[in-house]
């Protein structure tokens, strides 16, 4: 059983114990990532948000070799570039930097795109143009790209499709669009990410439900992005302990969960989603598609070592 999770926020402080600024509880980042390959998870792809935090990310990857890393500019920090001590370029000439200096760690362009769900951050004038300058990364470093997009009334596949000649590929991660929206990005060779936010609704699901095996990906999108009780996918999980696919011949349960003020080892985090979850967006999508976790599970493998793997060592 081979799971990457394409998807993983791991340089949040949560992972580390600390919420808010305040440490509520010791450093389990050595937990987490022994749950997630007790799950079968065998690579994660830890998400760079902003310069700072693509070189965080990459250092985490240092640490081990099932982690990799992106490296990009978030599109609700679109306004970081022109704050950098050397503007834009060099901001971007530092996340050039990055890649250059770990090739076989870094294996994507991003997290960037378009999100006009929270223009507050940062106005559509300002992600356009950063939007742009991920383009510019992707096809000077052939890397492809991770992708983010969020009610943009067109303006990201407008975007996309005038660039696509300039990436080799890519993903639309924590997809929630409609189905014609998936149908453009499809048709543009893009593949798409599914996570528990993915699932929320049963028009959600219906979209799901149509996407095609071997354009998918999964990812948890951690610390976020849990499927939770109030989600329509959640009446679709079985119920424990028989709780997803057949691992060493026993079947994965989610990890019992504690408040964080209860902290333990052995145990999750309310409301902190991690890596081993995963099982459970695997299992919703193979009830979706009618098929069993195992095969589910090895042709989403497929899909994400091609577009992500394909030229670099690694040991899945």
């Amino acid at each position: 059983m081979k799971i990457i999770d394409i998807g993983a926020n791991l340089t949040d402080p949560v992972f580390r114990g600390r919420y808010r600024g305040a440490q509520a509880h010791t450093d389990d980042m050595a937990h987490i990532l022994a749950r997630a390959r007790t799950a079968g998870v065998v690579g994660m792809m830890v998400t760079g948000g902003s310069l700072a935090e693509s070189a965080a990310a990459v250092e985490l990857c240092r640490e081990d070799a099932g982690l990799f890393a992106t490296v990009g500019c978030h599109p609700t920090r679109s306004g970081e570039p022109d704050k950098h001590p050397a503007g834009a370029d060099g901001y971007f000439s530092g996340l050039r930097a990055l890649i250059d200096g770990n090739r076989g760690r870094v294996v994507a362009v991003g997290e960037c795109g378009l999100d006009y769900d929270r223009l507050q951050f940062a106005d559509k004038a300002a992600q356009e143009r950063v939007f742009m300058r991920h383009f510019e990364l992707a096809e000077a470093t052939g890397l492809p790209m991770f992708l983010h997009n969020r009610n943009t009334d067109g303006d990201f596949v407008r975007l996309v499709r005038e660039n696509r000649h300039r990436f080799a590929g890519g993903v639309v991660h924590s997809f929630t669009g409609s189905a014609d929206e998936a149908r453009e990005l499809l048709a543009l060779g893009l593949f798409i990410g599914i996570n528990g936010c993915s699932l929320k609704t049963e028009e959600n699901l219906a979209v799901v439900r149509a996407l095609p095996v071997d354009r998918l990906m999964v990812e948890t999108d951690c610390p976020y992005c849990e499927i939770r009780r109030t989600h329509a996918s959640h009446g679709l999980l079985p119920a424990p302990p028989a709780q997803a696919l057949e691992a060493d011949g026993a079947a994965w349960a989610p990890p019992e969960s504690k408040r964080k003020e209860r902290w333990s080892s052995e145990c999750t985090v309310k409301s902190r989603n991690e890596p081993c979850m995963i099982r459970q967006v695997l299992s919703v999508l193979a009830s979706l598609h009618g098929t069993g976790e195992a095969e589910l599970a090895e042709r989403v493998f497929d899909n994400t070592r091609k577009v992500f793997f394909s030229g670099i060592e690694h040991s899945f």
